[in-house]
């Protein structure tokens, strides 16, 4: 059976970063994320195929949002370095897409039928919240909102990596999210976090921070219930 590899990653974040501090003030709101019973049942492959069909299926479209929250620091960034760290962020999740075309294919669902899918409530609701704190907030805000995909979904990849076996029916997933090319950029969002925070951090903007990745960590919580409840 499949368990949960300890409270965090070693070499994905140290105790000093943001991220880390974020991490630790949202304790239970992140494990109720990362330890979810959607994570556990797919990493013992136990998970049923029509509710991994259903994520997947709202996930594809949700990275559609995602990238277009990358695009969103793209234009936010003050300078040409920032520019090509979220152009580069945002070809990641380009790249991530492919995996979910690919599996869906296999269940004969075409990529232009997946662009053409209704979003579910727990889609709109966390897209739309990360791109609301890009709009209303700074480039620190976005990128402290989307933090938990990135980073978590690496956090989970490695944590569920010792699960894998040639004929889990999940190995491709897992493997994505524990590849060094994922986790290479989990870590580096965790440096982007301490590089915008030194920019423009200060003590003042912690409790507004901790509220951001607070509610998107939740956010992500009800999404991995929603490809349970099949809505």
């Amino acid at each position: 059976m499949h368990r949960y590899k300890g409270d965090a990653v070693p070499g994905l974040s140290g105790s000093d970063t943001l991220f880390a501090r974020l991490r630790t003030a949202c304790k239970p709101e992140w494990d109720s994320y990362v330890r979810h019973v959607f994570v556990s049942s797919l990493g013992e492959g136990v998970l049923p195929e029509s509710c991994f069909q259903q994520y997947l299926k709202q996930d594809y479209l949700f990275l559609i949002h995602f990238a277009r929250a990358y695009a969103l620091a793209t234009y936010k960034s003050e300078t040409l370095d920032s520019m090509r760290d979220s152009a580069s962020a945002m070809a990641v999740i380009l790249d991530e897409m492919k995996l979910h075309v690919k599996l869906c294919q296999r269940w004969g669902i075409t990529e232009k039928q997946l662009q053409s899918l209704p979003e579910a409530r727990a889609t709109l609701a966390y897209t739309r919240y990360v791109l609301e704190r890009g709009v209303s907030g700074d480039i620190l805000d976005l990128h402290v909102a989307l933090s938990p995909c990135i980073i978590g979904y690496a956090e989970i990849g490695l944590s569920l990596q010792p699960s894998v076996h040639p004929d889990h029916p999940y190995r491709e997933w897992i493997e994505t999210y524990c590849s060094d090319g994922f986790v290479g950029a989990a870590k580096e969002a965790v440096a982007r976090l301490d590089r915008l925070m030194e920019e423009r951090g200060g003590p003042g903007r912690m409790p507004g921070l901790i509220r951001t990745f607070r509610e998107a960590t939740l956010l992500e919580a009800d999404f991995w219930q929603a490809g349970l409840d099949g809505h």
